[in-house]
């Protein structure tokens, strides 16, 4: 057998990348990275990794990728991570994936969960917004899981145009250019997900206002076995105002089984600790993967439904068999007495 040798060390003309000084490294060298890239390169040598698990880096990687994790109140809750700002990057950047749920999950519900929400337009943030959601009063168990980001009559000015060749703001703009992020974020449980598809997966126009309504999305494992998926439906309205100019006028998050029916808070929040807790986190393929998901769970509300219909056919010709049958019975009886 050949026995196989070290790698050699990562080099640069003149020596390996170890001879160059520690502060040219970090502060000249680390700080152009972004985060994947930095997380590759913590594991090319035990220099390298520890130079790069500086938090400084990692904050600097996160303020940038989501400016809402300026406001103080997130600032706080990151500053309790295991690792920081590291842990929170990894924690909040791969898509989520959690597919299977344990019947044995149990753990205290927290007393609010924090949302840091970004959106953007060709990668330029046009919306960021830091909000608290209380969990612990009956209200919010008993009422349907949603969580709104801005008043009825509430909008965000964009510096967004609609294209001039366009009597209205064109969907596949919309499509093609906005991308969101929403992270929700547990304080007490130190632990943070990204519950967006990243790129929308679906757009469509509002047949009554004429708002393009465009639709992100995160498929989960529900807790009806593993069949059961859970969707938390992320939806950003875009309208037009005078003069070109596009604003935000809602942007809102439900959660749906395969029923469509919208969970309740308490059943909601049981989904989201697990997926918290136990959801893999995976870098998404090209910003489709969300999508692809998405459609899967499309087709399978749309089979679930077909059966629930042949089911509801068959249950009626078995109660007009039985009803008729019985009827017949009754007629032989009253004659044949």
């Amino acid at each position: 057998m050949v026995a196989l040798s070290a790698p050699p060390p990562t080099t640069i003309q003149g020596g390996t990348i170890s001879a160059l000084h520690p502060d040219i490294l970090q502060n000249h060298i680390l700080t152009l990275l972004d985060g994947p890239t930095l997380t590759a390169i913590a594991c090319a040598s035990s220099e390298l990794h520890a130079l790069s698990a500086e938090d400084k880096l990692w904050q600097n990687i996160c303020t940038s990728t989501w400016p809402s994790i300026n406001d103080p109140t997130v600032r706080s809750i990151i500053a309790t991570f295991p690792s920081g700002h590291r842990s929170f990057f990894s924690d909040s950047f791969p898509l989520l994936h959690h597919n299977h749920h344990s019947s044995s999950f149990s753990t205290a519900s927290p007393e609010c969960f924090v949302s840091a929400v970004d959106i953007y337009y060709k990668n330029v943030p046009i919306f960021s917004v830091v909000e608290t959601t209380e969990t612990l009063s009956d209200w919010f168990k008993s009422s349907p899981f949603r969580v709104d980001l801005l008043e009825p009559k509430e909008f965000v000015q964009t510096w967004i145009q609609h294209q001039p060749s366009e009597k209205e703001l064109s969907m596949k703009q919309l499509e093609e250019n906005i991308t969101l992020s929403w992270i929700l974020i547990d304080p007490k449980g130190r632990r943070a997900m990204n519950l967006s598809s990243e790129r929308p997966v679906s757009v469509q126009r509002h047949w009554l206002t004429g708002e393009v309504v465009v639709k992100f999305s995160t498929i989960m494992a529900g807790d009806g076995g593993e069949k059961e998926l859970v969707e938390s439906g992320v939806t950003v309205c875009c309208g037009e105002k005078e003069g070109g100019e596009v604003e935000v006028r809602e942007v809102s998050m439900v959660m749906n089984d395969m029923e469509g029916r919208n969970l309740t808070g308490k059943d909601g929040l049981v989904i989201l600790q697990e997926a918290l807790e136990r959801g893999e986190r995976r870098k998404g393929k090209g910003g489709n993967e969300g999508k692809g998901r998405y459609g899967e769970f499309v087709e399978r509300k749309k089979e679930r439904k077909e059966r629930m219909r042949k089911f509801e056919k068959a249950l009626d010709m078995v109660c007009i068999g039985t009803g008729i049958a019985f009827l017949v019975s009754f007629w032989t009886f009253i004659l044949f007495r």
